[in-house]
């Protein structure tokens, strides 16, 4: 493996990490038919043989299931399911949404096989169903090829399965749902589990995709490697270890250069320590906190460990453009990298400041909070030649950088793919999902639950991570990855020995 220092790393990232749309959920599969050899019928077995094994892993022998089928695809894995476990002794009742006259091929074949069985399999079609007590419901009806509303009968079943209290199994995506946007087309199953045929789909963890699907289960398929081509990845702690360097050991505090921050101002002091603090808890050596005189006082009591650099007089409470020139003499006394933004401030005079500074700053600039504000007033900005830089907008700054609205979390998705390409940067999108897109158009998820880092000051803990892990790995998308994957883990520790809600120092 090549590392690239300050630049991208080229990842090897396992394929279930990889994140498809549905389009490319096609392209795999008819690429696997077409040119490789595996016909679908055979996909179909895989799929579904994978899927009732892990229903026979959550279910009772003798459990009753019902299996809403549509006439796709999506039905035809459902007979897979429903014909495997009636040979291991449950209960089937099918009920097709469209009548039975017009199956696909594949799921026509594999009803054909059912009446070839010796179980007792009730088969009904919707306008003859009558609830009963299910033990599990299986949602076969409607695929990744959804793109317009829910209609009935499918919109009636739908209504039907989201009242029951039972485990919902959904096959490839739940019905209602977008693939690729994650957005619920009128009304979607609410599953609790999501068996995914093949690859795991954008969807499920954008708009409301991720408390639609409950918990993803992917169903690995016989696609050749080649054909994989994901729309994005799923961020995820082992493959992240994997492919970042080992940590050297510091000879002294200097060993790896040092972070500068640029933070803080009159009353907004508090995200200056947050970033300090959060960046020297990663075992950083040195971290250097530059600040205007005035505010000097309140960082010698709350930031012991932190070396701070007073720029101007004791009168100057916020950065101003007089003091540029001081400021990069700083920078040149060790290497490092910058993280300016916290607390800063929207003075105009804080404004010229920022933006004079990063037009003449040659080194790698970490820029958050009020340094987007100033950026996104800079009217057809660039990076100079020799810096690499990472910004972290939530989602007001990342519409003030673009200057549109971001309608969704799949055109937030669009959009930080396209700014990290076109201007050959890092874009660390804070919300729900946090997304990071880097210079080479490539694209990057959490799939966990990000809506705990919501609050005022878990941003200024996250940029001092990002800040010290590029430090650490050199690699700025490395840098994102460890500074979410750590929040992560730090609040997972946190909830198993405490209860009441999560703040910025608790994930330090």
């Amino acid at each position: 493996m090549t590392w690239l220092l300050n630049s991208y790393v080229m990842l090897k990232i396992p394929y279930p990490y990889y994140l498809c749309s549905a389009e490319k959920s096609r392209f795999m599969d008819e690429k696997t038919i077409s040119e490789f050899g595996i016909d679908g019928f055979t996909l179909m077995e895989i799929a579904g043989t994978r899927a009732a094994d892990f229903i026979l892993s959550e279910m009772p022998v003798n459990s009753h299931g019902v299996f809403f089928c549509g006439k796709g695809n999506n039905g035809g894995d459902a007979l897979v399911i429903a014909r495997l476990l009636s040979q291991k002794n449950f209960n089937i009742t099918l009920c097709f949404l469209s009548g039975t006259g017009d199956l696909s091929p594949d799921a026509d074949k594999n009803f054909q096989l059912l009446h070839k069985l010796d179980a007792n399999i009730e088969i009904l079609n919707w306008e003859d169903f009558t609830p009963k007590e299910y033990d599990f419901i299986v949602d076969g009806m409607l695929g990744t090829g959804l793109n317009a509303e829910v209609r009935a009968p499918y919109s009636d079943a739908i209504e039907y399965i989201n009242k029951q209290n039972t485990p919902v199994f959904s096959l490839d995506v739940p019905s209602g749902l977008n693939a690729d946007s994650g957005e619920i087309m009128g009304m979607a199953v609410q599953a609790d589990f999501t068996l995914s045929f093949g690859a795991l789909k954008t969807g499920f963890y954008l708009n409301e995709g991720f408390d639609t699907a409950g918990e993803i289960i992917l169903c690995e398929l016989s696609f050749p490697n080649k054909y994989k081509n994901p729309a994005a990845y799923l961020i995820d702690q082992d493959w992240v270890e994997a492919n970042s360097p080992p940590q050297k050991k510091k000879k002294h505090k200097y060993d790896g250069g040092v972070l500068y921050i640029i933070a803080g101002s009159e009353g907004l002091t508090g995200a200056a320590v947050l970033a300090a603090k959060s960046a020297w808890s990663t075992g950083l050596g040195a971290v250097i906190l530059i600040t205007p005189k005035g505010l000097l006082e309140v960082y010698e009591k709350q930031l012991v460990q932190i070396i701070k650099k007073p720029i101007g007089t004791l009168d100057d409470v916020y950065f101003k453009e007089s003091h540029l020139d001081d400021v990069l003499e700083v920078l040149k006394e060790k290497s490092g990298k910058l993280l300016i933004g916290p607390g800063i401030g929207r003075k105009k005079e804080t404004i010229q400041f920022t933006q004079k500074l990063l037009a003449t700053f040659e080194g790698d600039s970490l820029i958050d909070a009020d340094a987007l504000f100033a950026l996104s007033k800079w009217k057809n900005w660039d990076i100079p030649d020799s810096s690499n830089w990472i910004l972290t907008p939530h989602p007001g700054e990342l519409k003030g950088l673009l200057n549109k609205k971001v309608s969704n979390d799949h055109d937030r998705l669009q959009s930080v793919t396209k700014l990290a390409r076109q201007k050959e940067l890092t874009v660390l999108s804070k919300g729900m999902p946090s997304i990071v897109g880097t210079e080479t158009g490539t694209a990057y998820l959490t799939g966990y639950d990000t809506r705990i880092f919501s609050r005022a000051g878990f941003g200024d803990v996250l940029a001092g991570k990002v800040g010290a892990f590029w430090l650490t790995y050199s690699s700025a998308e490395l840098a994102c990855f460890h500074a979410l994957l750590n929040g992560y883990k730090k609040s997972k520790q946190y909830f198993a020995t405490n209860s009441g809600s999560l703040e910025p120092m608790d994930i330090i």
